[in-house]
């Protein structure tokens, strides 16, 4: 039977990302007519429109509803949009991300960012990650990725006049638009072998295709599983992420390590578990190697970081973002060998580390106020300045190495570590315990600063309202993941497929 191409449409199925879009066009246009004096009005838009989506999600929580479906009676469904419990777990990590991003971006937008421009284009942005976990075709797919990262492009930039700036905006591009080629070459490669984009009918499909297009196929799988290992930031992708880091906007930076990793993971989990299966043997070794190198030279190159250096403070929380692509590498190399239920360590990973980055760069953004050279140095003294943030960013360099009292980030590490050593990948497993001996030495010294006597006179900080609000999000949610670490891990096992 022929599928017909009459599809379905579930209005509330996809309208946690439609109302992010939504809300980006009014943003837009209402920035043509708002005073320059009443630009705020565009932020607090942008971030109840972001606040709504969120709760958006709450009707689709059971985790069953999918559209855009082909309506014929096949064994396997074809639909473009599945609201899954992956689903889910990632809109509700990225747009939670987005509103995090947002709630810190008020200072920049009042004296440094055109606001009009970046409320859209963040919101833009985070439409589009949010439609990428529910992508089941890989022109869906590749269509999401394009909508998250271009905005993303010009958010980089968007600090007009900064040479830096523009730097990093354009080794962003060029690396990311390599990325997009590559992707596109292999998913025509893979479209031409098996003639389907779904993931669920290519999982299928596969298992069959004629020896003549073995050769095709496998060449397809491989280009896009390279396109994603780029967005993903592994290694040797890896080279644009510090001063891409360090020339953005310090929000964007933040929003980049967060809900920037999360898109380029979620694909790749989609196109190699959902889509791949078939070739478990050939990604499954290739993500336990590029692992093993990501967090090794994540690790190495933090450790490298001088506390007097210009901006050496954004540099560490870039190359510790290059490591913990590392870590979240690990359970989907693992799902290679021990089957999908391993994608959950990644999803309860993902979870804390948006949690306590974006924590990190809150305190680090509220430092640079006063010291917009963004050293580690000038991080010295902070609890005497500043006692609140300087607990807080303690609190979230502790989750980070996995040391107590930030019980999710040891319970995370433990949650990747067994997954390794279920899949039988030990040799992954004791690199992985070697880069976590590593990164305490680098994570304990900026805490250390914290607490060491002022230079100087000790003036209190003085935080504005919404970035006071995002440090005091990002600690709640840390420590209600630290007295309940069951709630990550709850997740992690419902958040399969």
């Amino acid at each position: 039977m022929t599928p017909s191409l009459v599809q379905s449409v579930d209005w509330l199925t996809i309208a946690p990302p439609t109302l992010t879009a939504v809300t980006a066009l009014v943003v837009l246009v209402a920035d043509l007519f708002v005073p320059e004096g009443r630009k705020a009005v565009l932020g607090w838009a942008a971030t109840g429109g972001l606040a709504v989506s969120l709760a958006l999600l709450v009707p689709l929580r059971a985790g069953d509803r999918s559209t855009f479906c082909l309506t014929a009676d096949t064994q396997v469904r074809a639909c473009s949009y599945t609201a899954d419990h992956f689903t889910l777990v990632i809109q509700l990590l990225v747009l939670g991300g987005a509103l995090v991003t947002a709630l810190l971006s008020f200072t920049e937008t009042r004296e440094r960012l055109p606001a009009g421009e970046f409320w859209f284009l963040l919101l833009a942005s985070a439409a589009g990650a949010a439609l990428l976990p529910a992508s089941r075709d890989l022109a869906t797919l590749v269509v999401a990725l394009e909508v998250a990262s271009l905005p993303a492009f010009a958010l980089v930039g968007l600090k007009r006049g900064d040479r830096r700036s523009g730097e990093a905006a354009l080794k962003f591009f060029l690396s990311s638009v390599t990325a997009t080629a590559v992707t596109l070459l292999g998913v025509s490669f893979v479209y031409a072998a098996t003639g389907t984009l779904h993931l669920t009918e290519l999982a299928h499909r596969l298992d069959d295709v004629p020896p003549q297009l073995q050769t095709l196929v496998g060449t397809g799988v491989a280009l896009t599983l390279v396109g994603f290992a780029f967005k993903t930031a592994a290694v040797p992708f890896h080279f644009w992420v510090p001063d891409t880091y360090v020339g953005a906007p310090l929000p964007v930076a933040a929003y980049l390590s967060v809900v920037g990793k999360a898109v380029g993971f979620t694909g790749l989990i989609l196109v190699t578990v959902v889509a791949f299966p078939s070739y478990a043997d050939v990604w499954g070794p290739a993500l336990a190697v590029l692992a093993a190198l990501t967090m090794t030279a994540g690790n190495v190159a933090a450790l490298r970081q001088s506390s007097t250096r210009a901006w050496s403070a954004v540099r560490l929380l870039a190359w510790s973002s290059v490591a913990q692509a590392g870590y979240l590498l690990v359970p989907i190399a693992a799902a290679a060998y021990s089957g999908d239920d391993q994608i959950g360590a990644t999803v309860a990973y993902a979870l804390m580390y948006a949690v306590v980055n974006l924590g990190a760069f809150a305190v680090v953004a509220l430092v640079a106020r006063r010291h917009p050279e963004n050293r580690l140095a000038d991080h010295r003294g902070l609890f005497a300045t500043a006692p609140a943030a300087a607990l807080a960013l303690a609190f979230f360099l502790l989750n980070l190495a996995g040391l107590p009292p930030g019980i999710i980030g040891l319970f995370a590490k433990v949650t990747v570590f067994s997954a390794a050593v279920d899949a039988g990948l030990g040799w992954l497993a004791v690199v992985m315990a070697l880069n976590v001996v590593i990164a305490l030495y680098y994570y304990l010294r900026w805490t250390a600063l914290l607490f060491r006597a002022p230079e100087g006179g000790a003036v209190p900080h003085r935080a504005p309202v919404p970035v006071t609000a995002a440090i005091a999000l990002t600690v709640a949610a840390g420590v209600v993941l630290s007295g309940y670490p069951q709630f990550a891990l709850r997740f992690a096992a419902n958040s399969l497929f």
